[in-house]
């Protein structure tokens, strides 16, 4: 009699874990509406429908967060409408899923050119490198970025002015 209560404790906590894992997804299987949306909103990207795109991108990340792919395609979205902050930051959410994926550290380091970044953009190009081992399109198309430089206008924008002399 005394050990009932803990004994239907210990049953009730073992039938507990034991549903708990069964009705979840593995963390690799990513939800097909959200592989539908997102297919849907690259079209939409090329097609130059950029704040539709942004739309079904959104929704497929709402449907499934773990979605790497919708961050990624978000981040080029911003870098088109030259959002290089914004679209770092997407691929930081990304990189936050998978480490040393590819793309994710490829698209940054251009994102990273865009903003004026040189330097931690050359630091994304030797990730790149040391997970592709040998060459990859990737490491190529973001080495020739930064060989590029960051564009004109952030140039302009970094550039000091000229001293203003004091009038008294």
């Amino acid at each position: 009699m005394r050990l009932t209560p803990i004994a239907l404790s210990i049953a009730l906590a073992v039938a507990t874990m034991a549903s708990a894992g069964h009705g979840q997804k593995p963390d690799d299987q990513i939800n097909p509406r959200s592989i539908t949306l997102v297919e849907q909103g690259q079209k939409l990207t090329s097609a130059g429908q950029y704040n539709e795109a942004i739309d079904a991108l959104e929704t497929a990340l709402v449907v499934d967060p773990r979605n790497r792919a919708a961050y990624i395609a978000l981040a080029r979205v911003a870098q088109v409408q030259k959002l290089p902050g914004k679209a770092i930051r997407l691929y930081a959410e990304a990189l936050k899923l998978e480490p040393n994926d590819v793309n994710a550290l490829a698209g940054q380091g251009e994102a990273l050119v865009q903003r004026g970044a040189v330097g931690r953009a050359k630091q994304n190009l030797a990730k790149v490198q040391n997970v592709c081992r040998s060459t990859c399109p990737q490491a190529a198309t973001l080495a020739a970025a930064i060989a590029k430089g960051p564009p004109a206008d952030v140039l302009t924008a970094r550039a000091p002015e000229a001293a203003v002399p004091a009038k008294n």
